[in-house]
Order: structure tokens, then C-alpha cells, then sequence
């Protein structure tokens, strides 16, 4: 029996949704003059990622060590933050809302391989983070998933299906726990 034959493989024409040479100068630019940038540097992360086809609102933060696979597939709200080693695997389409925090280490995974064919074909599903949704540290997110306007998804939590607007939502696989409570409080500080 025969689970997969990798010589068999092949990615669709489209695919990546830019050409080859594309594809590795962004790869280039995102290992240099993306990486290398200082921190407080979020505005000439947030062109280059423009200059690359991205949708980046205003205010957004993105830290130098997040990997973007191609940015031409991503959209971020306005004064959405994305952290520390945080992953963006954008086979498939990326959109982060605005005021949405995708914590350092998540890894968001729009794409996979289907397991059942021989040809372990690709594909890519796309992933959306609501409005003001939290995904806590180290989070996964596979393809296809929704996560709700305010949710906050927990420390080390894997997201298999939808997670539901304004619910606390912990565990592997994820589950909503409890309402996330409404902040009344304005800090003045």
C-alpha cells in the first residue's frame, strides 16, 4: 500500500499567486531588510509589506521576527498587532481584523496537503481573525478556521473549527469556556 509518492507531486499553476522571481525577492527582502529592521521600525515593516501587495492598516504593529510566507495574501485591520515569532503561512488568504493581537509564536496555517491521494496534493484554505480578537502565545490556527469578533483564544491552544464571537476558548483542541468579559474601564495613564 501506498501512502503518498512524492515524485507524483505538483503545486497548481497560480498557486503561490505571484511568479517565481517574485516569490524570492520577497524572501530575500523579508530575511534582510525585513528581519534586520529594529523593532520601534513598524511603519517600514508595514511598507515593505505594502510595497509587496499586502492590505495593512494604520497603526498596525508587526514585530521584525514574524515569517510571512507571501504578503500579497494578507490583510490587517487598523492597530491589529502581531508578535514575536509569530507565523503567517499565507497559502491561502490571511485577514486580521482591526484590533486584533496575534501573540508572539502563533502560527497561523492557511494550507496543508491532502493525506487520502498518493499525490499528497495542496491546498489552501483561508484563515480570518475577527475584530478584536486575542490569540494568546503560541497559538495554531489550521485552515479554514473563523475566529470570532473578541474572542480570546488561550495560551498553547490548537483551533481545529470555528471559534465563536466574544468566548474565552482553551484546550487542544480548542473549546469555548466561558464569555469574555466587556471592558468598561478607560485606563487614563
Amino acid at each position: 500500500m501506498r501512502y503518498q509518492k512524492l515524485s507524483r507531486f505538483r503545486v497548481p499553476a497560480g498557486f503561490r499567486g505571484r511568479n517565481a522571481i517574485w516569490v524570492q525577492l520577497w524572501w530575500i527582502v523579508q530575511s534582510s531588510l525585513f528581519a534586520w529592521s529594529p523593532q520601534f521600525a513598524y511603519k517600514w515593516r508595514n511598507w515593505l509589506l505594502r510595497l509587496f501587495g499586502a492590505k495593512i492598516g494604520t497603526g498596525v504593529v508587526i514585530r521584525p521576527t514574524v515569517k510571512i510566507t507571501y504578503p500579497w495574501k494578507l490583510t490587517i485591520g487598523d492597530y491589529a498587532w502581531v508578535g514575536d515569532e509569530a507565523e503567517l503561512y499565507t497559502l491561502g488568504e490571511i485577514t486580521i481584523g482591526n484590533n486584533a493581537v496575534v501573540s508572539q509564536k502563533c502560527y497561523l496555517c492557511t494550507g496543508s496537503h491532502d493525506f487520502e491521494v498518493e499525490t499528497f496534493d495542496i491546498y489552501a484554505k483561508p484563515i480570518v481573525i475577527e475584530p478584536e480578537a486575542w490569540l494568546a502565545t503560541d497559538v495554531f490556527v489550521a485552515p479554514g478556521i473563523t475566529i470570532g469578533e473578541g474572542a480570546l483564544i488561550g495560551a498553547r491552544s490548537s483551533v481545529f473549527e470555528n471559534m465563536p464571537s466574544g468566548m474565552i476558548c482553551l484546550g487542544y483542541p480548542a473549546k469555548p469556556i466561558k464569555k469574555r468579559p466587556i471592558s468598561n474601564k478607560l485606563n487614563t495613564n
